[in-house]
């Protein structure tokens, strides 16, 4: 048997698998055959930073969802990404709001720090944005094609910033200039800012774009310093972004609480996207100071698909950002890690060739997972891959993952 054909088998035996615990999670009600679900902690620590999207963690722990499953969820706001990842590794916090990317980093020991994780669910799909400074739309700059004509003609040093190396907006910032011609590594300087601080660094002209998420893009166009030459869900649509992510050593250790705050979280996410009034109240929670600590106009508006990008041009985006839609917002697809260990791979982050397909299965905790949606009664999809068309045309469906990321022209 070849190499690929071993691949291919092993492919479809996951496949077999996913199916399998889901249907198993469905059917068992929520009881174990290990015994007694009571979850092993009463107390959890979840940390989050400050953005839209740490949502569902903060209204399972206002609303009481995590109650109903017999824990105490206890958000923890983090400054940083960098200090997300150290306080997961070192164990300070139970789990994480945290960005996909990042946990696949850490898993392959990019940066530095190596620990083997786990996401025990998807938080949210798309928005966040691509934001350029004021100074690049006044010279014409608003989008990908005008940025690489004016970076073409207007020759400098151009910076742009991301929130994390290996994090989402890392990936999406990268992928959209590559698009348009741009070499992030090679025509541009990259930095990294944490996403409260974007705002500010560009107010005082320390970069000419950043991509973060929300509400700091919409923040800056309030504020006259930056417009939205992109949404995310224009390169992806219904892309992954953050995750529930923690330990594998910490699954292992208390999987009854993992199943009982990946059921609490789902239900806030479900919650969330049931209507106009739930947002609206999740809005007006998480702008308090002890969560994003921003007025609440500047979250309320793309919550709900209501986009404006600073120049005049106001829209309405069915793919806003979502919290739940059925499910798929929260299963995680081993298709989503693996797309993120491919362009890991693309930008050099990755030094040698991962098994993808074997990484994603002990990363994303698929059968947990299931598990925990038979308790909330949360239906789960059918196969854990998935397909997508980007927004450059090409088609990524995770079947060869090796070819997938050796077939971009503009990579390290």
């Amino acid at each position: 048997m070849t190499t690929e054909d071993n691949t291919n088998l092993r492919r479809r035996n996951v496949l077999k698998a996913g199916a399998a615990a889901s249907l198993t999670g469905l059917a068992s009600g929520g009881v174990f055959a290990a015994g007694s679900d009571k979850p092993e902690l009463e107390t959890v620590k979840v940390g989050f930073i400050p953005l839209t999207d740490c949502a569902s963690v903060v209204m399972a722990s206002v609303l009481g969802f995590d109650k109903k499953y017999g824990i105490k969820i206890v958000p923890s706001k983090e400054s940083s990404w960098a200090s997300v990842r150290d306080k997961l590794v070192n164990g300070e916090l139970d789990a994480a709001h945290v960005l996909y990317g990042l946990i696949y980093g850490v898993q392959a020991g990019i940066g530095g720090a190596q620990k083997d994780m786990a996401i025990l669910m998807n938080l949210n799909h798309n928005g966040q944005a691509i934001t350029l400074a004021k100074k690049l739309s006044d010279k014409g700059g608003v989008d990908g094609p005008s940025l690489a004509r004016l970076m073409q003609t207007d020759k400098r040093e151009y910076t742009f910033a991301q929130t994390f190396p290996t994090g989402t907006h890392a990936m999406w910032l990268y992928y959209w200039l590559a698009s348009y011609g741009i070499h992030p590594m090679k025509d541009a300087k990259v930095i990294t800012v944490p996403p409260p601080q974007m705002v500010a660094n560009m107010r005082v002209g320390n970069m000419d774009g950043f991509c973060v998420g929300e509400p700091w893009n919409h923040r800056a166009i309030v504020d006259g310093v930056g417009v939205t030459a992109a949404t995310t869900q224009d390169i992806w649509k219904d892309h992954p972004e953050k995750t529930l992510g923690t330990t594998l050593e910490w699954t292992k250790k208390h999987p009854n609480t993992a199943r009982a705050l990946i059921a609490a979280v789902l239900e806030a996410s479900k919650w969330i996207d049931a209507g106009l009034q739930n947002k609206t109240k999740m809005a007006d929670t998480i702008a308090d100071k002890s969560y994003v600590n921003t007025s609440v106009d500047v979250i309320n508006q793309r919550i709900l698909g209501r986009y404006q990008n600073g120049m005049g041009r106001t829209w309405d985006d069915p793919n806003y950002m979502k919290f739940f839609n059925d499910g798929l917002v929260n299963y995680p697809f081993l298709s989503d890690g693996m797309w993120f260990m491919t362009q890991h791979k693309r930008w050099g982050l990755l030094k040698g060739e991962p098994d993808y397909l074997a990484t994603a299965t002990s990363v994303n905790q698929i059968k947990l997972y299931a598990e925990a949606a038979a308790m909330a009664k949360v239906s789960v999809p059918k196969s854990p891959m998935r397909s997508v068309k980007m927004i450059d045309g090409v088609v990524w469906d995770g079947k060869n993952p090796k070819a997938y990321a050796d077939a971009f022209k503009i990579k390290v």
